[in-house]
C-alpha cells in the first residue's frame, strides 16, 4: 500500500500534464514571503556570525596587522555584492526568471563557506568573500522581485516588512551565536552552522513556484485568499481562471480549457488582461514584445524617475548613519561608562529588537495609507532621538534612546521598497529587480563608506560622537526635504504648495 501511494506522488511530481505538489501554498504570497525572510536571515546570519572569529583566525595563520586585514575581508564582500547587483537583476529581467538565481545564489553562499572555513592563505579568504557577496546579492535583488511578483499590490509593503524581520533576526543572532560556537568548537564551528542553515535556505528556494508557473494551473497567488463569490465572477468573466482546467500556453496568452486566459504581462509583476476573444487577437496581431533594455537604458529611466532617485537616496544615507554607528558606539560607550563587549553587545541588541516590530508596522501603515505619511513620521520621530544620545547623563537613557532612533529609522526600509515597487510597476521596460538592484546597490555603498565615516569623525574629531550624531541629523534633515516633495503617489509637500497656491488664488 505504501509503495502505490509512494509511486502515484513520484508520478504525480514528474507528470507535467498535471499540477505540481501543494501548488497552492508553494506558491502564495505568504510562503515566499517566509523564504524571503529565510534568505534574508540567513545572509545576514552568515555575514555576521564569522565577523567575531575573523581576526582569531588570521593570527593563526600568521599574519599581523590583524584589524587592516579583517576590513579588507568585509570589503571584499562589498566587491561582490556591487559586481553581482545589475547583471543578477538583468538577468532575471530579461529571461523573467527568479527561481534560478535565487538557487545558485545559495549554492555559491554554500560553497563560499567551504572556501573560506578551509582557506590556507589570505587571497583565498578574500576570494571567498568575494563569492560571499555574490551569493547574496540574490535575494536582496530577485528575492525582494519574487515576492512582489506574488503578493497583491496593495499588499506589497506589509510583506516587505515581515519578509524584512529576517534580516533583523539574522543581525541579531548571527555575533552572539558566533562567537559562542567559537568557544566550544573552534573556528569552523560557526561555518558549519551557517552552511547547514544555508542548506535549509536552498531547500526552501526549491520548493517555491513562480507566479508565473502558477498561472499555468490557473492559480493566481495575487488573488488566492479573495471571497469566492469574486473569483467566480472572474471566471464567468474570463479574468480569471477555471480552478483545475490545465491550461495551454501559446506565446504570451496563457488559455485554459474553456478558452478562457490571459494575455502576458508587461513585466511578471503586472496584473493580467483578459482575452475578449481568440477572433480579435487575430484581426488585432499578437500582444508585442516585452521590452527589453540594456543596462545603460534601465540606469538612464531609473535616474529619470525622481520617486527612484529619492528612494535610492534614502537607502544610501540610510546605510551611512546606520553602519557609522558600528565601529564607533563600543568605543563611546566604553569611553563614557567603560563598557566591554558583553555590555556593548546588549546595547546593539536594545536597538534590533525594535526593528522587528517597526518594519512590519510601517508595511500595513503603508498599505493603508500611503507611503508619504509614514515615511515623513518616520523621519520626523527619530530626529530628536540623535540629539539626546549626544547627552551623557546616564546609561538608561542612551540605551533607551537608541532603541527608539533605531525604531523609526529601520521603520523606512518597508515604504522605501514600496515606493520602488511602485517604480517598478509605472515605469515601462523596468522591473523588480532592477529597482531593487538600485536598493541593494545603494545600501552596499552607504555601508561601506559609513564606517570609514563614524571611524575617521570618531578618531580625529573633538567629541567625536557628537559630531556623528549631528552629521545624522543634518542628513536626516536633508531626506525629509526630499521625501516630502517626492515619497509616495501624493508627495506631501506638493499637496501642501498646491493647497497653498489654491487658497492664494482664491484671497486674489
Amino acid at each position: 500500500m505504501t509503495s502505490t501511494l509512494t509511486g502515484d506522488a513520484c508520478r504525480k511530481f514528474f507528470n507535467r500534464n498535471s499540477p505540481p505538489i501543494g501548488l497552492k501554498w508553494r506558491s502564495s504570497y505568504w510562503f515566499i514571503t517566509f523564504v524571503v525572510a529565510l534568505g534574508l536571515a540567513t545572509d545576514m546570519l552568515v555575514y555576521t556570525i564569522i565577523v567575531p572569529v575573523l581576526p582569531f583566525q588570521l593570527q593563526r595563520l600568521g599574519y599581523h596587522g590583524v584589524s587592516g586585514l579583517t576590513g579588507w575581508l568585509l570589503f571584499a564582500f562589498s566587491g561582490g555584492l556591487f559586481a553581482a547587483t545589475f547583471p543578477a537583476a538583468m538577468f532575471s529581467e530579461r529571461y523573467d526568471a527568479r527561481q534560478s538565481p535565487l538557487v545558485l545564489g545559495v549554492i555559491i553562499l554554500v560553497g563560499s563557506q567551504i572556501m573560506l572555513m578551509e582557506a590556507p592563505v589570505y587571497w583565498l579568504m578574500v576570494l571567498a568573500r568575494v563569492l560571499q557577496g555574490i551569493g547574496s546579492t540574490m535575494v536582496w535583488v530577485v528575492g525582494m522581485a519574487l515576492l512582489c511578483d506574488a503578493a497583491p499590490h496593495e499588499l506589497v509593503a506589509r510583506q516587505i516588512g515581515f519578509a524584512m524581520t529576517g534580516f533583523s533576526l539574522g543581525g541579531l543572532v548571527g555575533p552572539p551565536v558566533g562567537g559562542a560556537l567559537y568557544e566550544k568548537f573552534g573556528f569552523r564551528g560557526p561555518f558549519i552552522f551557517g552552511i547547514v542553515l544555508t542548506v535549509v535556505d536552498l531547500i526552501a528556494r526549491l520548493v517555491v513556484i513562480e507566479r508565473k508557473i502558477a498561472l499555468r494551473w490557473g492559480v493566481d497567488p495575487q488573488k488566492v485568499g479573495s471571497d469566492p463569490e469574486t473569483q467566480r465572477n472572474e471566471v464567468e468573466t474570463g479574468t480569471g481562471f477555471t480552478p483545475g482546467a490545465p491550461p495551454t500556453v501559446s506565446g504570451n496568452v496563457v488559455v485554459n480549457e474553456e478558452g478562457r486566459g490571459e494575455r502576458g504581462e508587461k513585466r511578471s509583476s503586472e496584473p493580467t488582461v483578459p482575452i475578449e476573444s481568440k477572433k480579435k487577437e487575430e484581426e488585432t496581431g499578437p500582444e508585442p514584445p516585452i521590452e527589453q533594455l540594456s543596462l545603460l537604458a534601465v540606469l538612464g529611466r531609473l535616474c529619470k524617475s525622481p520617486r527612484a532617485v529619492n528612494a535610492s537616496v534614502m537607502v544610501l544615507i540610510y546605510g551611512i548613519i546606520y553602519s557609522a554607528q558600528e565601529p564607533t558606539l563600543p568605543l563611546h560607550l566604553q569611553d563614557v561608562w567603560g563598557f566591554q563587549s558583553g555590555d556593548t553587545g546588549l546595547v546593539f541588541l536594545a536597538g534590533v529588537i525594535p526593528s522587528l516590530f517597526s518594519t512590519p508596522l510601517t508595511g500595513w501603515i503603508s498599505d493603508r495609507s500611503g507611503t508619504e505619511w509614514i515615511t515623513l513620521i518616520c523621519l520626523l520621530f527619530s530626529l530628536p532621538w540623535w540629539v539626546v544620545l549626544t547627552v551623557e547623563l546616564n546609561v538608561a537613557l542612551f540605551v533607551a534612546s537608541f532603541a527608539i532612533e533605531n525604531f523609526f529609522i529601520s521603520g523606512l526600509t518597508s515604504p522605501i521598497m514600496a515606493d520602488l515597487a511602485a517604480v517598478a510597476r509605472e515605469a515601462e521596460g523596468i522591473g523588480y529587480a532592477h529597482v531593487y538592484a538600485s536598493f541593494n546597490l545603494a545600501y552596499g555603498i552607504g555601508s561601506s563608506v559609513g564606517p570609514i565615516i563614524g571611524g575617521q569623525i570618531y578618531d580625529h574629531v573633538h567629541r567625536g560622537w557628537m559630531a556623528i550624531c549631528f552629521l545624522a541629523v543634518g542628513l536626516m534633515v536633508v531626506v525629509v526635504v526630499m521625501s516630502s516633495f517626492y515619497t509616495g503617489d501624493r508627495p506631501l509637500g506638493k499637496r501642501l504648495m498646491r493647497a497653498w497656491g489654491w487658497s492664494r488664488g482664491e484671497s486674489s
